[in-house]
């Protein structure tokens, strides 16, 4: 049979009711400010422009000034010299080539306080309309009359790191290696300007979309965050996006439709608040915004509020793929305890996670928890000798190795020595601090950039769970699905996480309607198994959200009672969702 066109939906939109005032190209979006500003009593004015890092400054600066007919006041004229912004961040930086410490910074602290109380004391005294531009604008211009915010998601930010487009807060570095300036943004960027975001969010008067170069989009802040209210009273799904490996399959790319030219897809990225992204309909205007600051805004119905309360405005749960089908194998890799991460790195939480086979060929097969008896020395000793003198490491020596089939679920907690291997298709669902991957092996392969990918075996032998060996990876971490409840048409099974996680899956496999409760938790799903599915309200609390195959879909904590059934294609076929939620604390 030939093989079905895709319906997965790359570009999810969420309509917004009643739209808004929304403005799209640098044309436009002058006048309005301009006609804002116009609107603001008085000759003199003070206009903040606030910026999330990475914004192409060279765009904005040719286009608004001529527009608004003024000249602005740059905040990176205020901030310390690169050599001491340098200094500031090195603490949280580091030397290490991956990891870093979570900021505890403030955007003031990039600052230099005498340069900027002199800016305060002399637009005091001035008379005409002044105009801000950068981060940290609305701490130059604190009696702002007007806000203008700056936006993009951080994967955007990303591949302009890539490109050479960008430097890092406050730093004219964009020829360092893009890895580099990631790490940078990860630890420290990101942290300040979204803990001053998150300040600004209720008093932001416009709010601009500069994610597609030369094409940026405005709309009204309050509008925006009225539709923030909207989304979460709805299921809905962030925007996917996919980068390639030096692993990378191909299923991705012939099931989701993807560029056909690229080499490969490694992994997707479809519930990763922090840097996936949202569309809105405002009107005839597509709107992107940073997912994370639904999260910013809505914290508590969005997650609940026992939720909340635990781990704050953090989205805690995260879904992405990873393809191996045509690829390789992961590299050999463990997660940090939680001890650990909060000690080395500042994290509250570390990185439990599991894989769900969402497709396996004949050969598929995880490497998981380690062999009965062997000697902990030995194995560092080889993966030391391996990496110091590029010779193999006799991964079945020490590590077990299972085979695997479509639907399989494989848990993994912090600790556990791991990796997919070649020819499957994961749906990995784990817990959200995703970068903390401590390879212990990587196959002797290089990266897409020709150099090495670093390996971490330092970090990693002191949090290797070593009495993970095959009998309790077997009984505990491979398929421990327990059925829970059935009805007409549906069953639910347990199927994880381990006890030591926070957060737990059920599987549901039905040919009717099944119902579902939140819990006061953010649900997030995932359709595993059908072609389509339809997610209703019992008391028609939003309008009937259609879910495809493969897609990952969100569910706010505060929508209690929902239902999904197969449909169209779909109806009277079984289908099957995975669904992940936090556990409630006994």
């Amino acid at each position: 049979m030939p093989a079905l066109l895709s319906n997965y939906d790359k570009y999810p939109v969420i309509e917004i009711n009643g739209g808004s005032d929304c403005w799209q190209g640098w044309k436009a979006i002058g006048e309005a400010i301009r006609k804002r500003v116009e609107n603001i009593p008085g000759r003199k004015k003070i206009i903040a422009m606030e910026c999330y890092p990475g914004i192409l400054d060279r765009e904005i600066l040719t286009h608004l000034p001529e527009a608004l007919g003024a000249n602005f006041v740059l905040t990176r004229n205020f901030m310390l010299n690169e050599e001491k912004i340098h200094e500031l961040v090195f603490p949280d930086v580091t030397d290490d080539e991956i990891f870093g410490y979570i900021t505890r910074l403030k955007l003031e602290d990039f600052f230099d306080r005498q340069a900027v109380q002199t800016f305060k004391e002399d637009s005091a005294l001035a008379q005409d309309t002044i105009y801000v531009y950068g981060p940290g604008a609305t701490l130059l211009a604190e009696h702002f009359d007007l806000l203008v915010y700056f936006d993009m998601p951080r994967w955007e930010g990303q591949l302009r790191f890539r490109r050479n487009e960008v430097g890092n807060l406050g730093l004219d570095n964009m020829t360092t290696r893009a890895s580099l300036q990631y790490k940078q943004a990860f630890f420290v960027d990101w942290r300040v300007c979204d803990r001053h975001k998150k300040l600004l969010m209720n008093r932001w008067d416009l709010v601009v979309d500069t994610t597609v170069p030369g094409n940026p989009k405005m709309v009204v802040g309050a509008d925006l965050n009225k539709a923030f209210q909207e989304t979460i009273a709805r299921p809905f799904r962030l925007v996917p996006f996919f980068d390639r490996g030096p692993w990378g399959g191909q299923w991705m790319k012939r099931h989701f439709d993807l560029d056909p030219a690229q080499k490969n897809y490694a992994w997707g990225f479809d519930c990763v608040p922090e840097e996936n992204s949202l569309l809105f309909k405002f009107g005839d205007i597509i709107f992107e915004t940073p997912g994370i600051n639904l999260v910013f805004a809505q914290a508590k119905s969005l997650l609940g509020a026992p939720v909340e309360a635990r781990f704050g405005a953090e989205f805690p749960i995260r879904f992405d793929f990873l393809d191996t089908i045509e690829g390789g194998n992961l590299s050999l890799q463990v997660h940090p305890t939680n001890e650990y991460i909060r000690e080395h790195f500042g994290m509250a939480y570390t990185q439990d996670e599991s894989y769900y086979m969402l497709e396996a060929e004949a050969d598929a097969c995880v490497y998981l928890g380690l062999k009965e008896n062997i000697s902990p020395d030995k194995m560092i000793e080889a993966l030391n000798e391996a990496q110091l003198h590029d010779v193999p490491f006799p991964v079945e020596d020490f590590v077990e190795k299972f085979a695997v089939k479509k639907h399989d679920h494989v848990l993994i907690p912090a600790g556990t020595v791991h990796c997919s291997g070649k020819n499957s298709m994961v749906l990995e669902i784990s817990a959200t601090p995703y970068i903390f991957t401590f390879k212990l092996w990587d196959w002797g392969r290089l990266g897409l950039d020709g150099r090495p990918r670093p390996i971490n075996i330092a970090h990693g032998k002191e949090v290797i769970d070593w009495s993970r060996t095959t009998q309790s990876t077997k009984k505990e971490l491979i398929n421990t699905f327990v059925p829970i409840a059935r009805g007409p048409g549906w069953r639910e099974e347990y199927t994880g996480l381990h006890p030591a996680e926070f957060i737990e899956t059920r599987r549901h496999w039905f040919t009717g309607k099944v119902t579902h409760s939140t819990h006061n938790s953010v649900n997030v799903l995932n359709l595993v198994e059908g072609r389509e599915v339809i997610v209703e309200s019992p008391f028609g609390a939003f309008k009937p959200f259609l879910v495809h195959y493969a897609e990952t879909f969100i569910v706010p904590a505060q929508l209690g009672e929902y239902s999904i059934r197969p449909h169209g294609e779909s109806e009277g076929k079984e289908c099957a969702t995975i669904k992940a939620f936090v556990r409630q604390k006994a």
